[in-house]
């Protein structure tokens, strides 16, 4: 009953007040511990491909569980002084493993500045939340970054902290979110990671499989609850949900593009360099700024769902073994 409480109140923290900037977040922690021990593995292991993917096996390897053994000491430290506080402890780690508001706020401000401001504004914004280069991109092209985002981002930064959340509390979501932070920021297929960055990519495939196909599934209901096409939904999702290099990504985002009928994926440059992705969906019509609220519209919905969904499964499943805690 503990987590089901703690999910909980984290979950509406997070809806109405997300991450604010005066507070300390876990991620931005993580993200320097894997600057830091990027920069000593590499000192350490050779500079060859073989030395590389150790080094970068050792990296997928030490924060995850760093982080999971860190998070669950602190919480029995702090049930040692009084259960309040643990409880509390517990509350504010889920609240920051959750992005529902974070993401509906970075894609309205988007949003605002293609409806409001200029193409050039809109170009910077996206910049904050995709990995590619938006320098050139056009008006569509910004929504349509934008709506991927919001998809690909409910399942890595909503639906798969939820479930680790509701299997083992914070310290697992934290865990999630280490893999995450560590995908995000080493895995690429340059040349600097293409090495380093492979345990940290498949690692981060692993964790987010079943999330990410759960999220695509509650994507598809939210479309219909939010008047979006829930049949198109799930047409694209049968047919393109492994349009994409990730086993992953394609998963949501072809949801999104069958529920709002308009083209995502596609030719995208990544620092400098054209790739070649396939398209997913049918653009029935060109995307176009209200595309962005309507994919928030469906992100709340399809959170809603989640964590309701997650929550029943966890008072079924542990309530008839005595409250089991993981």
């Amino acid at each position: 009953m503990e987590i089901i409480c703690a999910a909980l109140c984290g979950f509406v923290l997070d809806l109405l007040l997300g991450d604010p900037a005066w507070m300390p977040h876990p991620v931005v922690l993580m993200g320097r511990c894997i600057t830091l021990l990027e920069r000593g593995l590499r000192a350490v292991f050779p500079k060859t491909p073989r030395g590389e993917r150790a080094a970068g096996g050792v990296l997928a390897a030490v924060l995850p569980l760093g982080t999971l053994g860190l998070t669950w000491g602190l919480l029995r430290l702090c049930r040692g002084v009084h259960p309040a506080l643990a409880f509390a402890l517990e509350v504010l780690w889920c609240w920051q493993a959750l992005a529902v508001h974070g993401l509906a706020a970075e894609g309205r401000n988007i949003h605002r500045a293609l409806v409001s401001g200029t193409l050039e504004e809109a170009r910077r914004a996206v910049a904050r939340v995709v990995g590619r280069d938006t320098e050139s991109l056009s008006a569509p092209g910004v929504v349509r970054a934008a709506v991927e985002t919001v998809a690909e981002n409910f399942a890595d930064g909503v639906a798969a902290p939820l479930v680790y959340m509701l299997l083992g509390g914070a310290p697992l979501a934290l865990c999630c979110k280490a893999v995450n932070t560590m995908d995000s920021m080493v895995g690429y297929k340059n040349e600097r990671y293409l090495h380093f960055g492979r345990r940290a990519a498949k690692l981060d495939d692993a964790v987010n499989f079943v999330p990410a196909r759960l999220a695509a599934l509650l994507l598809a209901a939210a479309a219909g609850l939010t008047g979006e096409d829930a049949g198109g939904a799930r047409r694209m999702w049968r047919r393109d949900r492994f349009c994409h290099a990730s086993p992953n990504s394609a998963q949501t985002e072809s949801v999104m593009a069958g529920a709002l009928g308009i083209q995502l994926g596609g030719p995208a440059s990544y620092f400098g360099q054209m790739h070649d992705k396939p398209a997913i969906g049918d653009a029935r019509r060109e995307a176009e700024p209200a595309d962005i609220l309507r994919a928030n519209r469906m992100l709340y919905a399809a959170s809603v769902l989640c964590i309701s969904l997650l929550c029943a499964l966890r008072a079924l499943v542990f309530f008839p073994l005595g409250g089991l805690r993981l």
